[in-house]
Parts: C-alpha cells; sequence; structure tokens
C-alpha cells in the first residue's frame, strides 16, 4: 500500500489484540521451559508450582490443620457444655422465648442421658460419651460460645466450609492451600478423606474461583469404607509403565500448548496441567503413605484398628496422621452424616461417640509422642449444635446453631481452655461468642495470614474467606 507520497505504508497482519495475546502466551512458554528444566535437572516439581511452600505473613504457630467433621452436628449439651440446671428443670418449659427451629414444634427441656464429670488438671467437663478423649482433655481448647448463620445442614455445612452459607466459594482447605502451599510435592496440599455425598457434596471441597490446583483430592467418599478408601488418579498406576505414562502426558502437554497458543492464559487449563503432572508424582508417593500395614501392632491398636466399632474412623484418623506427617497442608477426616438425631438420640449418639471416641485420642496422643501436635492445628466440631429441649417425639433434639461447642488442639491455641459460654440451659451464645467467620479468621491467623490480605480477586472484586467479617480470637492463644 502507497501512501500520497509515494512512500510503502505498514499493514499489520494482527491486530494489536493478537498481538497482545501472542506475547502472553510467550510466558507460558517460560514457564514451560522451567517445568522441562526442573524435571532434567531430576526435581520433584518445578520451581513455579503453585504448590510450593509459601512464606506466611507473620510467623506462624502452626504449619498444617486435620479437620475432625462430625457431619449432622453434635449435641453440645450431651458432650462437652455441662448444665446442671438442664438436669434440674428437666421436663419444664424454656424459661425464655425459642428461637426458630428447622424440623418441627419442640417441647420442653430434656436433661443429658449422660452423666458429667470433670477431666484433668484444667477441670474440663466431658460427658460419659467421651471416656477416650476425656483423657485428653488438658490438650484441648474448648470453643463453648460457637455460633452460626443457618438452621440446615446444607447453608450450615457450607458456612462452616468455605464461610458461605447461600453462594459457591473456596474451601478454607483450598484458602490454605492457596495462601502457603504444601511442604511435599509429591502430594496434594489438601486432601479429604471419606468426604460427605450430601449437603452440598464437592462445594463443600472445592476450590471454587481458586486455581483448581487448591480443590481437595477426595480418598474416597461416605459411602466407601476407609480400608477401601484410595486417590482415584494411583489406582491402576501399576498397569501401565511410567516412561510410557510420561510419553502420554508429554503428548497431552504438546496438544495443550497448541491450545494455549491459540487462546493466550486459561486458568482452567493451566489447572489441569498441573494436576495431570501431580497426579504423575503422587503415584511413587501416595500408595506409600495410604498404605498402614507398616504401622506398628501397637499404634494400629491405639487407633482401633482390631475393633470393628472404630476401624472406620480409626484408619480415616491413622491416614489423617500419615498425611500431615508427610506434609500435606489441609486434611480432614469426616464422620458422615451420623449427628442428626431428631429421635433416638441416647442410641444414636452413643453408637456415634463410640466410634470416634477412641481413634480421636489416639490422634491427639500420637500426634504428640511424635512431636507434631505443637505445630498441628488439629479442629473438631459439626455444622451446628442440638437445642436443649426435646422435639415432640419426646427422644430427639433439633437443630441449633445459636451456641454449640468445637474444640482445638495443637498448633499454638492454649491448651486446657474452657472460652466462651452459652446460657444456662444450653440454648443461645452469651459470653465470649466465636462467629463461624471468627473461627476461620483465627485459623488463618494461626497459620500466620491475614484474613483480610489474603484475598483473590475475582469478577472485579476481591474475595476472601471471611468476605467482609471475621475477627480473630486472640485470648486463645499459647
Amino acid at each position: 500500500m502507497q501512501t500520497p507520497c509515494g512512500c510503502r505504508q505498514f499493514t499489520p497482519v494482527h491486530s494489536r489484540r493478537d498481538w497482545l495475546r501472542f506475547s502472553s502466551t510467550g510466558f507460558g512458554y517460560l514457564a514451560l521451559a522451567s517445568l522441562l528444566g526442573d524435571r532434567a535437572r531430576g526435581s520433584q516439581a518445578p520451581t513455579d508450582s503453585p504448590l510450593v511452600p509459601k512464606y506466611p505473613m507473620f510467623p506462624a504457630r502452626a504449619k498444617r490443620v486435620i479437620f475432625l467433621f462430625m457431619h449432622g452436628g453434635p449435641s453440645q449439651v450431651d458432650t462437652f457444655d455441662y448444665k446442671p440446671l438442664l438436669e434440674r428443670d428437666h421436663g419444664k418449659p424454656l424459661p425464655f422465648p425459642k428461637p426458630r427451629v428447622f424440623s418441627s414444634p419442640t417441647s420442653h427441656l430434656l436433661k443429658s442421658p449422660w452423666k458429667f464429670r470433670q477431666f484433668g488438671e484444667s477441670g474440663a467437663w466431658v460427658s460419659e460419651l467421651f471416656p477416650h478423649l476425656a483423657t485428653r482433655v488438658d490438650d484441648i481448647c474448648f470453643l463453648k460460645g460457637m455460633h452460626g448463620s443457618n438452621s440446615r445442614h446444607g447453608g450450615a455445612l457450607l458456612e462452616l466450609h468455605t464461610g458461605s452459607d447461600t453462594f459457591i466459594r473456596p474451601s478454607m482447605g483450598s484458602w490454605i492451600s492457596y495462601g502457603l502451599g504444601t511442604e511435599n510435592q509429591d502430594l496434594p496440599s489438601y486432601i479429604t478423606v471419606c468426604p460427605t455425598l450430601t449437603h452440598g457434596g464437592v462445594n463443600a471441597y472445592s476450590s471454587a474461583f481458586l486455581p483448581a490446583i487448591h480443590q481437595a483430592t477426595p480418598v474416597g467418599n461416605a459411602g466407601t469404607p476407609s480400608d477401601q478408601a484410595r486417590i482415584p488418579f494411583i489406582r491402576n498406576s501399576d498397569e501401565t509403565p511410567v516412561d510410557l505414562q510420561r510419553m502420554e502426558l508429554d503428548l497431552l502437554r504438546s496438544m495443550n500448548e497448541v491450545k494455549l497458543a491459540e487462546t493466550g492464559p486459561d486458568a482452567a487449563l493451566e489447572g489441569r496441567i498441573n494436576a495431570f503432572e501431580l497426579a504423575f508424582r503422587m503415584q511413587t508417593a501416595a500408595p506409600e503413605f495410604q498404605d498402614i500395614s507398616r504401622e506398628s501392632k501397637a499404634t494400629r491398636e491405639l487407633y482401633g484398628l482390631d475393633d470393628p466399632t472404630t476401624a472406620n474412623f480409626g484408619r480415616q484418623c491413622l491416614m489423617a496422621r500419615r498425611f500431615s506427617e508427610a506434609g500435606v497442608r489441609f486434611v480432614q477426616a469426616t464422620h458422615s452424616y451420623k449427628w442428626d438425631q431428631h429421635s433416638d438420640l441416647k442410641r444414636d449418639h452413643a453408637k456415634n461417640a463410640r466410634e470416634v471416641d477412641k481413634p480421636i485420642a489416639a490422634l491427639l496422643a500420637d500426634l504428640k509422642g511424635r512431636g507434631l501436635l505443637d505445630d498441628t492445628l488439629v479442629l473438631w466440631g459439626g455444622e451446628f449444635g442440638r437445642t436443649p429441649v426435646t422435639e415432640l417425639n419426646g427422644d430427639g433434639r433439633d437443630h441449633n446453631p445459636e451456641g454449640y461447642t468445637m474444640w482445638l488442639a495443637g498448633g499454638g491455641v492454649k491448651r486446657g481452655l474452657s472460652y466462651g459460654e452459652t446460657d444456662d440451659y444450653g440454648y443461645f451464645s452469651v459470653r465470649d461468642k466465636v462467629h463461624v467467620h471468627d473461627l476461620h479468621a483465627t485459623l488463618l491467623a494461626l497459620l500466620g495470614m491475614d484474613h483480610e490480605r489474603l484475598t483473590f480477586r475475582y469478577a472485579g472484586r476481591d474475595f476472601r474467606l471471611t468476605d467482609v467479617h471475621g475477627h480473630v480470637v486472640r485470648e486463645i492463644f499459647a
């Protein structure tokens, strides 16, 4: 093309949008070159992996988390929140207005069917339901003023796991993975053992809009006995030689390179590439950590693996210890969906407690004996508690998000502490209240992260685990 003066004018073949897209793709090639270079040098993972360990924002008290989730909502007034007036006034009306309840009209006050005693130097009250855990109370920090925003399982479960009871948001394990990476590049940063299939299902451990690599890797599910739970990516790894798998991944990567050249940066595609590479590395490391047969007879008996009643959850707790010891940042074990006693409270709460009491006490003792409890934060609890009044059937308790108990152990919290209170009957949190948002802010602070600064920009705004809420409960810090 000539100008009026006879000079030739350059006509661009590509638009400015095209040039921006192509040049940004070049950064992806630099990352790929780094990945290939690291592999050639024999490193476990690329140095620019999103899972490499990151420095906390300030000195951390804990390095990792084990979350023991009691799906359904254990009753605080039958476990750790002793209420003498509830026993005295059994059968009488509640002397103040009841909040709206979830299931059916409730009746009069219902005392606990179990006796309480004080244990340890701390004098913590524990019911007959937890004789083994009662021996560990001096390692535990009870939060007796917990409260949440939702009385329904789905909303309350999502609020506990993600900070939101109405929207799909990244889970707390995903936020922690995003903020800190992981200590073992051959394992995921976030593992959930036998997760629940109901009340939100995968949304409880999803990474949502965070990079996909931060989503939990499920080991089995609630419908799978824990002795059959395996990481699905490596189930058939013995059937395909490693060098052939490497060739398949290289072919897949080359195809993805072509796609990235066409589209430019693509977070979803890059997440899949990272997931494939992690799965490839896991196949040599994960089987060892999933295989508990090498544990001593004494350890297996400690966790109750020799007893059909405790074996299933005991195996979950033992796997949680093994994964945490191996460097996994966040591990969840779920006792699913058993604690929702609208009826048959005495029968079913007793059965549930027998299944988890010994394994949980074993986990705390095992972590402490291995020197891991100091920097491993153990969290126990359900999505809410139960009412101190009975439902009309006379043998059950309804959902109660107004006041309930959760507990922490290790990881920089005070030991032998009972923090917060419910009222005289155990219905409402009344002193040193801790909302679920406060719990999340406190967990992040113990891990060395400021909940207001751990953000991710999505859809035009900065999101965080606590949204616009949350206060750090520093009174429980050791």
